[in-house]
């Protein structure tokens, strides 16, 4: 038995966040982790290794479509799976043994097994009961499914499978067209796979802009996927090496069959809480299973708090970490806080979709008066430079006072250019502080800089 000032369970992106600034605010800190390496869902089956292979193939596109345009003659690469694969798995090898590496330099504890809460102040690991001030439960969260849908991870996979088929299937349906769903769907797409995605609702990633939704479902429609919308799946039934996926469509019940050679379930994520004892401490909880916690992640049993997955709010790496932080800091008596309004999401397809603040039927229901900067990337010489033109930056500002609300983009490094709005909105910066700002030529971030002055007298370059 050891004592703790705080004991973190779960090391993935909240986990080890949240263990590291303990360790660095001065607290004596152990994590309870029972993967084989650090780093949760994201780092080992989930964000990492998923845009390696988001990269390896969006080489093989650049190399089957566009190469030869550029002078670039010669044979098109063949695709070796397994060497993917090994690159992938060497990108996570790399990238957990440098959170390794950070425990062993903060002086964290790794206590490696599964951890449960027998009672406030104590975790206990395989036979071992530590006792700490302080517990984090961070153990992010778990793939879900649907009725009649039986994952066995070979031919009917959830993103976890869908990293380690075995051989790269003819033809792939994916049942969701949420981020995960879209982002492996572009994998197989680029490797040779007939793609068809089955979504409940009548769009595809729900939640984002519409016009975002529009343009980026006309794209991926052009680069080949097949979409079956407002599709309710009622069973997948599967034989050693193909699968069959019925369907319903909404609009009027008539059923239909795909064949499949593998099936990804990409229907959303759930809490992981399995086995940490909180309904026996009377840990409170919300219907859909997330911990409920106060605007500090204190859960109602004192000195237990909850972050990430775990609890409310969108399922991000990134959230997770802000979250980590910031309990720290509440631990360690200082005032930790995260800006809700402005955590960006995005979507790692090519063109990539990135967007933070507020949508425009949101800011409609809300009542709020807006306007609206536009730019497309096809008025972007960069982005023309190396093919990838198609998208725009939109910015919603305040019609009164110029704010910047949110901002939604589809196009080169969207990813990377949706920060510096994040940046201007975390300084309550208004659409002309960013259009005021030089932006270095010829860059993909002139685009943002481009929609900042449409919502003032007018963009340049359209």
């Amino acid at each position: 038995m050891a004592n703790y000032d705080v004991i973190v369970i779960g090391a993935g992106p909240g986990g080890y966040v949240a263990a590291i600034r303990c360790a660095q605010l001065g607290l004596k800190t152990a994590c309870v982790e029972g993967r084989e390496t650090l780093g949760g869902t994201c780092l080992n089956v989930g964000c990492i290794p998923s845009k390696a292979l988001l990269h390896a193939t969006h080489q093989l596109h650049e190399a089957e479509h566009n190469f030869a345009d550029m002078g670039l003659k010669g044979k098109s690469p063949s695709v070796d799976w397994a060497q993917m694969k090994s690159y992938k798995d060497t990108v996570v090898g790399q990238n957990t043994a440098g959170i390794e590496f950070l425990f062993k330099k903060n002086k964290i504890d790794w206590l490696k097994g599964w951890g449960s809460i027998p009672e406030a102040g104590k975790v206990k690991v395989g036979d071992e009961v530590h006792e700490a001030k302080a517990i984090i439960v961070a153990t992010g969260s778990e793939a879900s499914s649907l009725p009649g849908v039986e994952v066995d991870e070979k031919i009917v996979v959830t993103s976890t499978g869908a990293l380690e088929l075995g051989k790269i299937p003819k033809k792939l349906v994916v049942i969701g067209a949420g981020v995960i769903g879209l982002e492996m769907g572009s994998v197989y797409k680029r490797l040779g796979s007939e793609v068809t995605v089955v979504e409940f609702l009548d769009q595809i990633t729900p939640g984002m802009d519409a016009e975002v939704c529009k343009t980026f479902q006309r794209i991926l429609k052009k680069q080949g996927f097949e979409f079956i919308l407002g599709a309710a799946v009622q069973k997948v039934d599967t034989t050693k090496t193909k699968a069959k996926v019925t369907y319903k469509l909404r609009k009027d019940d008539s059923e239909h069959v795909l064949d499949a050679d593998a099936v990804l379930v990409a229907t959303g994520r759930k809490p992981f809480t399995d086995g940490l004892g909180l309904e026996a401490l009377g840990v409170e909880l919300h219907p859909r299973g997330q911990i409920k916690t106060d605007a500090h992640w204190a859960t109602n049993v004192p000195g237990i708090y909850a972050i990430g997955d775990a609890i409310d709010g969108p399922m991000l790496a990134h959230k997770a970490e802000d979250e980590g932080m910031a309990v720290a800091e509440v631990i360690a008596g200082k005032h930790g806080h995260v800006n809700y309004g402005v955590i960006p999401g995005v979507i790692y397809t090519a063109p990539e979709v990135a967007s933070v603040g507020a949508t425009e039927d949101a800011l409609k229901e809300a009542g709020r008066a807006y306007k609206v900067g536009k730019f497309p990337f096809m008025g972007n010489a960069r982005a023309k430079a190396i093919k990838q033109a198609e998208g725009f930056v939109k910015i919603l500002a305040d019609a009164e006072t110029d704010r910047i609300l949110g901002a939604h983009i589809i196009g080169p490094g969207a990813g990377d250019l949706i920060h510096e709005v994040c940046v201007a909105m975390e300084f309550g910066a208004s659409a002309q502080d960013l259009a005021l700002t030089c932006h270095a030529h010829p860059t993909y971030s002139e685009a943002v800089r481009e929609a900042a002055l449409a919502c003032g007298d007018g963009a340049i370059h359209v």
